[in-house]
Parts: C-alpha cells; structure tokens; sequence
C-alpha cells in the first residue's frame, strides 16, 4: 500500500479517487495490515482523499 500525496492526489479525477477510497477502505475492513503503522497510513491517506472531495465540492 502506498503513501499517497495529496499532490498526487489532485491530479486524479472525481472517478479515480473513489475507487481510491473503496480500495483503502476495503483494505482496513479486511483486518489491516500486520502493522500498526500501516493502519494509520490508511487511514490518513483516507483522510486526504475525503479532503480533497470536499474542496472539489465547494468549488
């Protein structure tokens, strides 16, 4: 599972970034992996993309 930027992020499409999001949130239902540390990459990276929605969404 990668890190993902947000300015990598930006450059994603409306589309892009929801199969994004189901893909990390699947990867948290699933168990998560063995490492603490992954589960709160996810999650933030989750973070960011929902963020990123938002902006896109008031603009």
């Amino acid at each position: 599972m990668a890190v993902y930027r947000i300015s990598e992020l930006r450059g994603l499409s409306e589309a892009e970034l929801e199969k994004k999001l189901e893909e990390l949130n699947l990867a948290l239902l699933e168990g998560g992996p063995e490492n603490p540390k992954k589960n709160r990459e996810i999650r933030k990276a989750i973070a960011r993309i929902l963020t990123l929605k938002n902006e896109k969404k008031k603009t």
